[in-house]
């Protein structure tokens, strides 16, 4: 998979993306990331990138010349699954939708600041518009990490452990039961005997029934449009 990212604070990125899993993904040649600063597109001799909005208000808004001309350029290079434009307004991202982008091959994600970007730019040249979460954040290089992360986990070969993706929260709709390791008594608190039963039926019964309580109990909504 290959992943490139338009951001105004590229150096943002730098600590995350080389540490973990990113990075493993990377050193494997599982993934590629990129990351492209929007003002080296800037025609202005400052490399402004923002201006004022037309019919006034506060703040300001991304210029419509840099984020196109970086985009096409990309575009003469890579043939792109998805454009994704990082904003409080999108489609809330989810398990569902990072499974879906996991099997494309290149993403192009865009952070946006300020008040946002021109809206001819998200009119003509985005394909998706994400959000990760109901909040707003001073910019979307922390969301396109998010994003990234999530989409790398799941690429064949990425985590130690082929099936360890699969057992995440989410996948099935639920929430992940408790987990437990060494030692088994740790001052008087005790690890629930079923998991050391030996019984791989029983104990994927009692993992069921742990995930559909804690999933209750804590995320409700999550069983709404649930079988469970």
């Amino acid at each position: 998979m290959r992943i490139d990212i338009l951001s105004l604070f590229p150096e943002m990125f730098e600590g995350p993306f080389s540490e973990s899993i990113v990075k493993r993904a990377q050193e494997k040649g599982l993934a590629e990331i990129y990351i492209h600063d929007i003002r080296t597109y800037s025609t202005n001799k400052h490399k402004r990138v923002d201006d004022a909005p037309y019919g006034g208000g506060a703040g300001m808004v991304m210029m419509i010349e840099p984020i196109v001309a970086a985009i096409e350029d990309l575009k003469s290079k890579v043939h792109y699954d998805a454009i994704i434009f990082m904003t409080p307004d999108g489609e809330v991202f989810n398990q569902n939708i990072a499974n879906r982008f996991s099997s494309f091959e290149n993403i192009l994600l865009l952070c946006g600041h300020y008040k946002g970007i021109d809206e001819r730019i998200r009119e003509n040249y985005i394909t998706h518009e994400m959000s990760v979460g109901d909040y707003v954040l001073s910019g979307g290089e922390l969301a396109a990490m998010i994003v990234t992360d999530a989409l790398i986990r799941l690429i064949p070969g990425v985590l130690g452990d082929e099936t360890s993706a699969l057992s995440d929260s989410f996948q099935d709709g639920l929430l992940s039961p408790p987990v437990y390791t060494r030692p088994f008594n740790f001052r008087g608190l005790k690890v629930p005997e079923i998991l050391l039963s030996g019984n791989e039926k029983v104990i994927v019964e009692w993992k069921h029934q742990q995930a559909i309580e804690r999933t209750q109990k804590r995320r409700p909504d999550l069983l709404e449009n649930n079988k469970y």
